[in-house]
């Protein structure tokens, strides 16, 4: 279904609530997107921009499109907290709009989630966030014209496809990431995912400067995280796993939390704690304690990875970095920086690491740029397995190196979109080799190269 109108729900936002002017990248994105909807085929656009690019903003302009065209739109995040900030952004930035929005999430009440599902059904509810919770069976839409997927890389493959389903003619698809996973990245120099960068940040927004220290540097960091919060600022402390394992020898968070505890005690300084185990409301407290500035420092897993706004934080502790991927460690960052203050990031190692672990930590001291970031991961991971979901890891080719061969990509690339323009179910004589050879190299599988 092509969306022809730009009407009244875009055209009101534009000229009375946008909250900012939007950038010029912003601007060349939204009509990147525009010409796409308006196309015949269903879009399948990935939007790569750094964190605080304003990606949410575009985001939500594509949805007022939609609604223009009489359609339903949703927005699913990776998690809870991402999807409650996402729908009170939404709330106040089309507060003074006629738009029913919703929020609907595994900790909805049973009442309130009836009354969404049966407003989805009836075309009452325009805009739906949500998180998982959005793919389960029994959540069935009106009319949903549009799906769009927030930090794709928290999302199985399979998880994406169930949306898909959601509507006879498949609603079109806006991915949104800050650093694109390799699997994605490999799609996106295929050619079955075309994508719009926004390549520049709002005016104001500082890098966040990072440096990498190894444990003999800790009293170094306690110290410089001490004049910080005597400035008032607010310091993350990240760690890769919950408790014990007999294999890795990583600083847990729970000793981590008693070593802050020590160096940072009650009651000149408040501690908060969060990680994956605990439950929603006692993660939610702590991480309110933290928006409020009530605790200076949060110590957590990278459970914090996605999404908070927390202007004030200006630190980013990440120990046993080498532990993780280069996506990650981009996406930690992006949570300090959000506000006018220079902020830092700092990365822990042990003293020996290995040389790939090094050559990956200083990609993230030399460079804050995501796409540049994700080559290096795709150099140093692989793409996923493309039609499958295999999210990294070399990519069997004979010859051809994803990582070097872009200009031999990009050529091939136009090649095949002109054969299927012409012929898309490889009818023709001339094409009998080619869908031979697609058949038998992939007969078993579903055809999950469709979702981006």
């Amino acid at each position: 279904h092509s969306f022809q109108t730009v009407g009244k729900y875009f055209n009101e936002f534009y000229q009375h609530y946008l909250p900012f002017s939007l950038t010029t990248a912003q601007k060349r994105v939204i009509r990147e997107i525009r010409a796409d909807l308006r196309g015949p085929r269903q879009m399948n656009r990935l939007l790569q921009g750094d964190v605080g690019s304003g990606k949410t903003l575009v985001a939500l302009m594509t949805m007022l499109i939609a609604l223009d065209n009489d359609y339903q739109t949703c927005l699913m995040a990776p998690t809870e907290i991402l999807a409650q900030q996402h729908y009170q952004t939404f709330r106040k930035m089309l507060s003074g709009m006629d738009i029913e929005i919703r929020l609907l999430t595994g900790s909805t009440r049973p009442s309130e989630r009836q009354e969404i599902l049966d407003g989805l059904l009836e075309n009452k509810v325009q805009i739906l966030i949500g998180t998982h919770a959005l793919i389960e069976e029994q959540v069935q839409f009106a009319n949903l014209g549009l799906v769009v997927i927030d930090e794709q890389h928290r999302f199985g493959v399979e998880q994406r496809a169930r949306l898909w389903v959601k509507n006879d003619i498949p609603p079109h698809i806006l991915v949104m990431t800050a650093t694109p996973i390799p699997r994605t990245l490999a799609m996106t120099l295929y050619g079955d995912l075309d994508y719009s960068v926004i390549d520049e940040m709002p005016p104001g927004r500082k890098p966040v400067k990072t440096f990498l220290f190894t444990d003999s540097d800790r009293l170094k960091v306690f110290s410089f995280m001490k004049r910080q919060i005597a400035q008032g600022r607010q310091v993350y402390v990240v760690y890769p796993m919950i408790n014990e394992s007999d294999k890795l020898e990583l600083k847990y968070l729970e000793d981590g939390y008693i070593s802050i505890t020590r160096e940072f005690p009650l009651p000149q300084y408040a501690v908060s704690k969060v990680h994956g185990q605990m439950k929603p409301q006692d993660k939610e407290y702590e991480m309110q304690r933290f928006q409020k500035g009530e605790s200076q420092i949060m110590v957590s897993t990278s459970v914090i990875e996605v999404g908070v706004d927390i202007p004030n934080a200006t630190v980013m502790v990440i120990e046993n970095a080498e532990r993780f991927g280069l996506s990650q460690l981009h996406q930690l960052r992006g949570r300090v920086g959000r506000g006018a203050d220079e902020s830092y990031c700092i990365l822990m190692t042990s003293d020996k690491i290995s040389a790939d672990a090094r050559a990956r930590l200083n990609t993230m001291v030399k460079t804050h740029d995501g796409f540049k970031i994700a080559d290096v991961d795709l150099k140093l991971r692989g793409p996923g397995d493309l039609n499958g979901t295999r999210q990294s890891g070399i990519i069997q080719f004979r010859l051809a190196d994803l990582s070097e061969d872009k200009e031999l990509l990009d050529l091939a690339k136009n090649i095949a979109d002109k054969i299927l323009s012409h012929d898309p179910k490889l009818n023709r004589p001339e094409h009998t080799i080619i869908a031979q050879q697609l058949k038998g190299k992939y007969k078993d599988f579903m055809p999950l190269s469709m979702i981006s």
